[in-house]
């Protein structure tokens, strides 16, 4: 009787049997699909670690230590030293600061230490055998295969994380298709060599295509008066920073924020933590990645590179974002409650905010908006 494995190993085989005739409809050569594939192979790994991977669940407080750590500033300011004339040319080409790009590289790969060394081909393929997110990898496998058929990088080169993502800045397939330049003028767009120059210049050129803004902050930390109405806290509140002065929100050294442009104001951990005015850029980072915690680390990180000072305010110790499970129950228990937020799926958008803050309202409550562990006790 065979085994799992080896059921899953025929099953993929037959898989890239069937996948060629869809590499070829969109213009994959099958010179290029025998060079991919010769000696791809399934990865188990890969499918173990994306049906388990765990949520982002550490303290806020826990993340950005590591984020914006004494290593990794320390270790960006060298890499500012280090590829001076390389940052510059970058900044003079693509209007994007030096602390931006390393910042990025610090997170994405610890400033290339961290590239990932998985088959690019292979987990991909597996991946996209899976069928748990199939649709997702085939279009990363087939952007995969254009790159090697462009004569970018070869087979053997290109490796990357488990989950498919390249080079120094960590691009997914489509995002190097789409943004990735060629910086040293060779020919290719090579973002794996450990000559970091096309993958930083293509980092900038992708910050570039989504607006970012040169001498604009992604924000700047703020400190509330007392008595602030948490209810004006939020993205979808828009003002000047003059309109926040206006109200009590300055600086952390008591001044009104220099207009950068219009600004909201956010509180990550709710009332009790860290308040920032962010801009025009907060968003440009977060196509990179969405994620609040990951937006904030970059600029952080990047402040801190450039030489501004830690964050004056303490994070919320032990303070940490729900699981899905306990966003959906949050959910159900304020639509029980009367405060509707417009579905039940374990997404915290700008409904379940309301409702949120419709709630907190309706207790005395700081009306942050915040979707703590706290709130969720109380709610039960």
């Amino acid at each position: 009787m065979s085994s799992p494995a080896n059921a899953d190993a025929r099953g993929f085989s037959n898989w890239i049997a069937n996948f060629r005739s869809r590499a070829n409809a969109a213009g994959i050569s099958d010179r290029t699909f025998n060079a991919a594939f010769q000696g791809a192979q399934y990865l188990q790994d890969s499918i173990d670690r994306d049906r388990n991977q765990s949520e982002f669940v550490k303290p806020l407080a826990d993340y950005m230590a590591t984020a914006a750590s004494d290593d990794r500033v320390r270790n960006g300011r060298a890499m500012l030293q280090q590829h001076s004339r390389l940052l510059s040319r970058i900044e003079a080409t693509y209007n994007v600061e030096p602390h931006v790009v390393l910042a990025v590289w610090g997170m994405e790969s610890n400033y290339g230490q961290r590239r990932g060394n998985t088959p690019l081909i292979s987990t991909l393929a597996t991946l996209a055998y899976d069928g748990r997110r199939g649709r997702f990898f085939e279009s990363q496998l087939i952007a995969a295969l254009k790159i090697l058929q462009n004569g970018d990088v070869a087979p053997r080169n290109m490796t990357g994380s488990w989950a498919g993502a390249m080079g120094h800045t960590q691009f997914i397939p489509t995002s190097y298709e789409a943004y990735a330049v060629d910086f040293t003028g060779d020919g290719r767009r090579d973002i794996w060599a450990d000559d970091p120059s096309d993958a930083l210049a293509s980092t900038a050129a992708y910050f570039r295509r989504f607006g970012w803004q040169k001498g604009q902050p992604w924000g700047v930390e703020v400190l509330l008066p007392r008595g602030f109405d948490f209810s004006q806290t939020g993205r979808s509140v828009t003002r000047s920073p003059a309109a926040w002065a206006q109200v009590g929100v300055g600086d952390v050294n008591g001044r009104a924020v220099p207009n950068y442009g219009n600004a909201s104001l956010i509180t990550p951990t709710g009332a009790g933590g860290p308040a920032f005015l962010v801009f025009r850029n907060f968003d440009v980072i977060s196509r990179y990645n969405n994620a609040e915690a990951y937006i904030i680390g970059v600029g952080h990180l990047g402040d801190r590179i450039r030489g501004m000072d830690k964050l004056r305010s303490q994070w919320p110790a032990g303070e940490r974002r729900l699981r899905r499970s306990e966003r959906t129950e949050l959910q159900q228990r304020l639509t029980n409650a009367g405060f509707s937020t417009g579905g039940v799926d374990g997404q915290i958008g700008p409904n379940t905010r309301a409702a949120i803050k419709a709630y907190q309202a309706s207790r005395g409550l700081p009306q942050d908006g915040h979707p703590s562990y706290g709130l969720l006790e109380r709610l039960r």
